[in-house]
């Protein structure tokens, strides 16, 4: 029944001239119907007041969201609709987690058995944000092993190693604009502060003085596993404690990491000014850049993940802009918010996003 009803969708489109998916636009924005009025400007907020997104990361491993299955081709289109609105930055979410890699790395695929990947990614997003205009922060391997035991150090020693082949084999390209120390904490851990210091130095040494990155989450109400069916927990880090132990942790790293974007998901909306303005204070104490990742899937809801309700982004963005931040980056435009995202939302996201900024 279904085989033949198609085959009569696609006779009939075939008669009009028309191929049967000729309405499968990768542009979502909405089309007025012939003879309609515009529509109207309904916003009862003023527009524009948010820190605009100029960042993103690429997240190429897809750990826990599913993987979109892009060539060149997708990844070009994809270039092309971040540098639209105003995206300048685009940030390796991690070159590798466990046997998943995003480059044929020798050092990796000999001590792990890491799996050959059959595109070099890296390249490709290099060439490609070159053609854009964009500049690349290549994120860092993640062994897992911090993930298993709790301990930092342990990424240390296969860093080394990837820094060195990375840049030996990549640092060419003039799209390389920076390095991403890609192991996530939220407060004081094992070997953090001893593995930000000696992975961003080393960075720095290497590519004399490209700058390096941290994007921490807050231990707040929201900060549960992905894996768990939980949207929030009882116990959660007050302001207060926030700022004593990234005090500690800042001075720690002073001169080793250049910006750090605090994931802003893990907290409630209400929570937004107060957290923000210690990160900037203490941003500004040690003199580090202070960015927000933007986080644009939701986390309120049980599915894990969908692209975020769009006044939920611009209320953190407007709390960003409040707090004096230097740059919003975002995780993660190609999944949450571009108009071929494998999520329909996403591309309304976009046009959301573009009507509260009025970019045309």
């Amino acid at each position: 029944m279904r085989r033949d009803f198609l085959k009569k969708i696609t006779a009939l489109a075939t008669l009009a001239g028309v191929s049967p998916l000729a309405g499968c636009s990768t542009d979502t924005r909405e089309k007025p119907l012939a003879g309609s009025t515009p529509e109207p400007d309904t916003w009862i907020v003023p527009r524009g007041q948010g820190l605009k997104i100029t960042g993103t990361f690429l997240d190429e491993i897809s750990h826990d969201i599913p993987h979109q299955n892009w060539s060149r081709t997708e990844w070009d289109r994809d270039f092309g609709y971040m540098k639209a609105i105003g995206i300048d930055t685009v940030i390796m979410i991690r070159s590798g987690y466990r046997k998943f890699i995003t480059y044929p790395s020798a050092y990796l695929m000999k001590k792990y058995g890491c799996y050959k990947p059959s595109v070099d990614l890296l390249e490709m997003f290099l060439q490609l944000a070159a053609k854009h205009g964009i500049r690349l922060w290549f994120g860092l391997y993640d062994s897992g092993r911090y993930w298993d035991t709790g301990d930092l150090t342990w990424e240390i020693e296969d860093n080394k190693y990837v820094i060195e082949e990375v840049w030996n084999q990549y640092g060419h390209h003039q799209s390389f604009g920076g390095w991403y120390i890609s192991t996530e904490i939220s407060r004081k851990t094992k070997g953090a502060v001893e593995a930000f210091r000696a992975m961003g130095r080393q960075c720095k040494d290497v590519s004399d003085g490209l700058p390096t990155l941290i994007s921490p989450w807050i231990d707040g109400k929201k900060a549960v596993m992905a894996a768990s069916g939980q949207l929030s927990k009882a116990e959660a880090v007050s302001v207060e404690e926030h700022e004593r132990e990234w005090s500690e942790i800042f001075e720690g790293v002073s001169g080793a990491i250049d910006a750090c974007a605090f994931q802003d998901g893990h907290i409630e909306y209400d929570e937004l000014d107060a957290f923000f303005e210690v990160n900037k204070k203490l941003a500004d104490k040690y003199g580090l850049q202070c960015w927000t990742n933007a986080e644009s899937f939701d986390r309120d809801m049980p599915i894990k993940f969908l692209p975020i309700k769009f006044d939920k982004l611009r209320m953190k963005l407007e709390a960003a802009q409040r707090a004096g931040y230097s740059k919003a980056i975002t995780f993660e435009f190609s999944h949450f918010m571009s108009p071929q995202s494998g999520y329909l939302q996403a591309g309304n996201l976009y046009n959301r996003y573009k009507d509260y900024f009025n970019i045309r």
